[in-house]
Parts: structure tokens; C-alpha cells; sequence
């Protein structure tokens, strides 16, 4: 009787672990879905140059993203 209780005591604190680590990683899910929003935010609203220099052969790349409303003057 008593290894039952060990176990249901084991088995909880198991499920309560779980319970905490899927907690926490809806957590970081719901903060990596409200960045990309507004970048993809920003971008709607204005054009967003990224330059990005390949770790291998020092190419140099050069990514424009422009929105679909018009830049401001």
C-alpha cells in the first residue's frame, strides 16, 4: 500500500512538472507571436532593409522588404 502511494506521489509531482514546463513554453510562444506581429507590423507600415554577411565566404546580402501601404514623405 505504501508503494502505491510512493508512486500516485511520484506520478502527481511528474504531472505537475509537465503542467509547469508546457506553462512555460505557451508563455514564451505567446511573446515570440506578439515580436514577430510587430515586426510584421513595422514592416507593413514602412520599408525594412536586413543586410546579412555569410559566416563562410563573406557575401554580403542584401534583403528588402517593402509593405504593402505607401512610404511616407
Amino acid at each position: 500500500m505504501a508503494k502505491q502511494d510512493e508512486t500516485r506521489t511520484t506520478d502527481s509531482k511528474e504531472i505537475e512538472r509537465v503542467s509547469q514546463r508546457l506553462d512555460a513554453l505557451d508563455r514564451r510562444l505567446d511573446n515570440i507571436d506578439s515580436i514577430v506581429s510587430a515586426v510584421a507590423e513595422r514592416v507593413m507600415k514602412q520599408p525594412l532593409t536586413l543586410n546579412i554577411t555569410c559566416p563562410r565566404c563573406n557575401h554580403k546580402i542584401e534583403i528588402a522588404i517593402i509593405g504593402s501601404s505607401k512610404p511616407g514623405v
